[in-house]
């Protein structure tokens, strides 16, 4: 782990390109160095200085940073970017360990630049200097305190940290920081990330005391291994929040099987953080909605969620919302709903949504309060007020902040107007109490504490090491041949191969080249038979007449093979088949499908869901990230889809074979992580039964 303690925390600083001259970033930098209250050394370098002029802006200052007698714990770099690398060997050679690098003009513009940033980093790695950037903003402290940015102001204190690829949208929520009151421990803009990248930076941040949440706006993602596994230790330690921009390379690249067109741009990155423990935000707001209230509110004990309102149309809002995000709306107990009845007038409601009316004085919401708060089912509890001509704002607020005090449980506060509750607003917000307009943001604020709650306790370990009858060797001997043999894909006998040193249940196929053959191995399988054309060249094979079911006969498995090998000359007579391939027909089952899209950063994703022809019309899948993945995330993945009610028995049919629909899952992903020479997996359909299961078509396709 890389020692960034000197970044935050230096010393001494020496400002490389600091400048007298009002407007420059080095004057910018320097005046930003002396405002914000550092308390050690700053030293300007500018090797303009000429004769007796030796100071800038006050301060002693030097041609070069080995011309300062003191040690620098830090260098912030603001020169054109062909005197950086120069200047960096200079810093390497006076033994500053920590540099920030303001300069564009690198990898971001292509051709000489990334030449001069591969440059940079070897410069880096001999003298064993950690850089920030270079394309950055700078960093900040706001409890050394310390800005090393140029951002026109420093934050105000708090325990947030902000980590930026972006540094246009850093030096926006800096400004934004100051009008809404979010305070921040640090704030880091990344740049190009040459050296010190998100991991770097999140790994510190971990055992920060000064932070409680870390949020992250990222462009892409470095190191998928070293990501997931920093991730997961982190995230024990405290939350992390990404709002991650652009989609996933292997989500636009996979479009060769069901599965790969099913997966869409972004689900390697939702299975990822989903896999690694980092909550995922999908706009600015969400990502600073889950920070304040990480930074503020306890986490809850569970789902289920109480909401008090003064109005029946908001809470139906609320109630839907907390519905759709899968949190549950808490089912009082008799006496909890009685004591309830007592509190509230007639024309209320002391079910959950509770109305306590539009005319409900701060006596009413106290009594509510202290009747929901003190109910153990309740986890979390949303307060919806909407302006009536009676309700009183600042009174409400005050009963409020004593059932928080005495209470301690996660209490959001949803003000759904304007003026009528500024005051309110930044009252509640001072005492750690989050605040909305509307409830739909307030419920995803909970969802993101509950799903943070589970993360934190979570112990499950990967399941993978249970499957333990496979023969690695085997299926990679399949694969040296295929590839030997210039395939880009397996054909449907070589992947049931494959499939079967797997333990995976698969109808038995195998590969023909002559008539004689294949009714030959038709009367060993025992009919009905599947014949199919064998060509990894041929892709849409059904259209040109290339399967044919039903065979009940060895006269007809022959005359079928010729039929097929005819038409396959007919559509494709540039293309020389392998043979037929004959297959045993297995009986209907429920169709589902299993299948593997291969992310270039994380490794194999693996999607479950409904099968059979309708699989593209449908889309009913859900995808999780092979490696780690456990039998609380199988559970997870089939009951996300609509397929897992029929397989479990719907209106009076006996439920299919969950277990083998589980193990199959476990087994293809073992597979897919101990063979990456398979690009792309798709298994559809695989038939399930009461007892066991049988996969039909599996088509593997290999990296190029």
């Amino acid at each position: 782990m890389k020692d960034l303690t000197k970044l935050f925390n230096p010393k001494s600083v020496a400002v490389i390109g600091g400048s007298a001259q009002k407007g420059k970033v080095g004057y910018i930098v320097v005046d930003n160095m002396k405002t914000c209250g550092f308390e050690g050394k700053i030293y300007p370098v500018n090797t303009k200085l000429e004769g007796t002029d030796n100071e800038i802006q006050g301060l002693p200052a030097y041609k070069t940073v080995k011309d300062i007698p003191d040690e620098v714990d830090l260098a912030i770099v603001s020169i054109p970017s062909k005197f950086v690398n120069p200047t960096l060997i200079e810093c390497g050679e006076k033994g500053v360990k920590n540099v920030v690098i303001l300069t564009a003009g690198f990898k971001e513009i292509g051709g000489e630049g990334v030449k001069l940033e591969e440059e940079m980093v070897s410069i880096a790695h001999k003298y064993d200097i950690n850089i920030l950037g270079p394309n950055s903003i700078g960093n900040i402290d706001a409890h050394t305190p310390l800005n090393s940015s140029f951002c026109q102001m420093m934050p105000s204190t708090g325990n947030i940290a902000f980590v930026s690829q972006s540094g246009a949208m850093m030096v926006a929520i800096m400004d934004w920081s100051v009008t809404s009151g979010i305070g921040f421990s640090k704030v880091v803009s990344l740049g190009n990330k040459a050296d010190m990248t998100e991991i770097d930076v999140i790994e510190n941040l971990a055992d920060d005391d000064e932070t409680a949440v870390i949020l992250c706006y990222l462009e892409g993602i470095s190191e998928g291994d070293r990501f997931l596994k920093v991730m997961k230790e982190v995230s024990k330690k405290k939350p992390i929040v990404i709002l991650k921009s652009g989609s996933s390379q292997a989500g636009a690249q996979a479009v060769s099987s069901h599965t790969g067109s099913l997966a869409g741009n972004d689900f390697a990155f939702d299975a990822a953080f989903e896999n690694c423990g980092v909550i995922r935000a999908h706009t600015m707001k969400e990502l600073f909605d889950f920070g304040l209230a990480f930074s503020k509110v306890p986490l809850p004990t569970g789902k289920n969620v109480a909401v008090i309102t003064n109005a029946g149309g908001g809470g139906v809002v609320t109630a839907d919302s907390i519905e759709d995000l899968g949190l549950e709306l808490v089912q009082f107990d008799e006496e909890t709903t009685q004591k309830l009845k007592k509190a509230i007038p007639d024309e209320g409601s002391a079910n959950n949504p509770i109305d306590v009316l539009g005319d409900a004085p701060p006596e009413r919401y106290q009594k509510t309060l202290e009747i929901v708060l003190e109910n153990d089912e309740v986890d979390s509890l949303i307060i919806m007020s909407c302006p009536t001509a009676s309700n009183q704002p600042i009174p409400i607020t005050e009963e409020i902040l004593k059932a928080q005090e005495k209470f301690h449980k996660p209490i959001l506060v949803v003000n759904m107007g304007g003026p009528t509750y500024v005051e309110a607003n930044k009252i509640l917000r001072a005492n750690h109490i989050p605040t909305f307009v509307f409830p739909e943001a307030a419920v995803n604020v909970v969802k993101a504490l509950e799903r943070y709650a589970t993360i934190k306790e979570d112990t499950n370990k990967s399941c993978l090491d249970e499957i333990t009858d496979v023969n690695k060797a085997n299926a990679e001997k399949i694969l040296t041949e295929a590839k030997n043999k210039g395939r880009e894909a397996l054909l449907g006998s070589e992947a049931y191969q494959i499939a079967t040193e797997y333990g995976i249940s698969a109808a038995p196929i195998v590969l023909t080249t002559t008539k004689e053959e294949a009714g030959i191995e038709a009367e060993k399988m025992g009919y009905p038979v599947v014949l199919k054309i064998a060509s990894d060249k041929i892709l849409h094979k059904t259209d040109i007449g290339g399967v044919q079911v039903n065979i009940e006969s060895k006269q007809e498995a022959e005359d079928t093979f010729e039929k097929i090998m005819a038409s396959a000359k007919k559509a494709h007579p540039d293309i020389v088949p392998d043979g037929i391939e004959v297959q045993k027909m297995m009986p209907h089952g429920h169709e589902v499908l299993i299948g593997m899209v291969r992310d270039d950063q994380f490794g194999p994703i693996i999607g479950f869901g409904m099968g059979g022809i309708y699989v593209n019309l449908i889309e009913d899948v859900c995808f999780k990230l092979g490696s780690g993945i456990t039998n609380e995330t199988i559970e997870d993945q089939i009951n996300n889809t609509k397929i897992s009610k029929l397989l479990k028995g719907y209106r009076g049919d006996a439920p299919s074979d969950m277990d083998i629909v589980k193990n199959t899952i476990k087994r293809i992903t073992k597979l897919t992580l101990d063979l990456p020479e398979i690009n792309e997996l798709d298994i559809n359909p695989i038939f399930v039964y009461e007892e066991g299961a049988s996969a039909l078509d599996i088509k593997m396709t290999l990296k190029k």
